[in-house]
């Protein structure tokens, strides 16, 4: 399991690499374009790159953070760090899409024409096609590792791809059909579309923070699997959480009243040998109780038994 989160690790520190390499190379192209046009389009997309390149930033910090071995203060790892980073992501985005909006209704009555469209349209051109390199590598490393930091990074990198070409779109208009007031009506268009990514982006990073179950599919193939076991009598007070690319499961499994510590202890290594095949990125725990043992009420906070055709309801 350490090999694995290792190359977990490697694979999200690549990914944020990547992302700040893009980042920084398109702050610099826009910033020539939006400089020689004019276009306040052009000017939401450069401002949303340089967001882009500080976002991509505090997300390579905050990958390499949640990379990090469990220490004596922090026991279950650093995996948070990545939700923390994808938070930083969110306040970024939605700063960006209120300043686009702003410089949109002003620019509204100003009727101020852009310029140089063919200059914008390349480089929006270019943006787009090295945006959705960038996409297509981050979607494999999210399929391999799970990092809620990275999904949020290619979600705002989503944005960009229209809102690239909504610049496109937007010098068209105003320089070769004359419509002077497409510009500021793009700005503004893109401006909400970056806010709705930020409410998308937030809450998958919210549920992280505040220990959300896993879908009830991947609930139901882990019990299904703990259940394969013959001398396993029943499971309960099963819960999950997420913490960056790892996975927390735990639960109380009854075995036979008069098996020996050892029949037991054996027993519990066993299931946890079946799990790691199937989950291998998931950290277990597992508590013995002999079947028919009912804890205290004032024990735990939360039942979460499993329901009747399983193991059947704990008495």
């Amino acid at each position: 399991m350490t090999a694995l989160r290792e190359n977990h690790g490697r694979l999200t520190a690549t990914a944020a690499i990547a992302s700040v390499a893009v980042a920084a190379f398109l702050l610099l192209l826009k910033a020539f374009a939006a400089w020689h046009t004019g276009s306040v389009a052009m000017l939401g997309s450069l401002a949303d790159t340089g967001l882009d390149l500080l976002a991509s930033l505090v997300t390579l910090y905050g990958v390499r953070i949640a990379a990090t071995p469990a220490d004596h203060d922090h026991r279950f790892g650093h995996g948070k760090a990545e939700a923390l980073a994808a938070l930083f992501q969110v306040a970024l985005i939605t700063a960006s899409a209120a300043a686009i909006g702003w410089r949109a209704v002003v620019r509204l009555g100003a009727d101020q024409p852009t310029a140089d469209a063919e200059l914008g349209i390349a480089v929006s051109l270019i943006a787009v096609v090295t945006t959705f390199a960038l996409i297509a590598y981050q979607r494999r490393v999210v399929a391999r590792t799970g990092s809620v930091a990275i999904q949020a990074d290619s979600v705002h990198y989503q944005s960009d791809l229209l809102l690239n070409l909504s610049v496109i779109a937007a010098l068209v208009l105003d320089q070769f059909l004359g419509l002077t007031g497409a510009d500021p009506v793009f700005g503004i268009a893109i401006a909400l579309w970056l806010a709705w990514g930020a409410f998308r982006a937030s809450s998958h990073a919210i549920d992280e923070l505040m220990d959300k179950e896993w879908p009830e599919e991947k609930r139901q193939r882990f019990l299904a699997l703990a259940a394969a076991h013959s001398e396993l009598k029943g499971i309960h007070d099963f819960r999950t959480r997420r913490s960056g690319s790892r996975d927390f499961a735990q639960f109380h499994m009854y075995v036979a009243p008069e098996m020996s510590v050892r029949a037991a202890h054996d027993v519990m290594d066993e299931v946890e040998a079946m799990i790691a095949d199937e989950f291998p990125d998931v950290e277990v725990f597992i508590h013995l109780d002999p079947e028919g043992h009912i804890d205290h009420p004032g024990n735990k906070l939360v039942e979460t038994d499993v329901t009747p055709g399983w193991f059947g309801k704990r008495p």
